[in-house]
């Protein structure tokens, strides 16, 4: 069983929204910290954004005011709400949760911006 499923990426034109969520089964979604990060062709995965188990939030600067986070602990669910995508969006976007010592990651989706 896959403990992390994303789903919602997809292509857009400049200027448009994407939601991505990650459900979360198998794991104490409760008391992880829950992140979205993104890996464009030849640059590291870089943190996107970041929500503790307690609601407190971090954003990439080059995302912020543009990009939330934001969870459901009775669906087991994280998302991210993207508005005014760029190219420089275009990624595959991962979800990882750390749970104490351990982290799990999703498969990714990809995000593709045109211009």
């Amino acid at each position: 069983q896959v403990p992390l499923v994303e789903s919602g990426g997809g292509s857009v034109q400049a200027g448009g929204s994407l939601r991505l969520s990650c459900a979360a089964s198998g794991i104490a979604f409760r008391i992880a910290a829950m992140g979205w990060y993104r890996q464009a062709p030849g640059n590291l995965r870089e943190l996107v954004a970041r929500i503790s188990s307690g609601g407190s939030t971090n954003y990439a600067d080059s995302v912020k005011g543009r990009f939330t986070i934001s969870r459901d602990n009775a669906k087991n669910t994280v998302y991210l709400q993207m508005n005014s995508l760029q190219p420089e969006d275009t990624a595959v976007y991962y979800c990882k949760a750390e749970i104490k010592y351990s982290n799990y990651w999703g498969q990714g989706t990809q995000v593709t911006v045109s211009s």
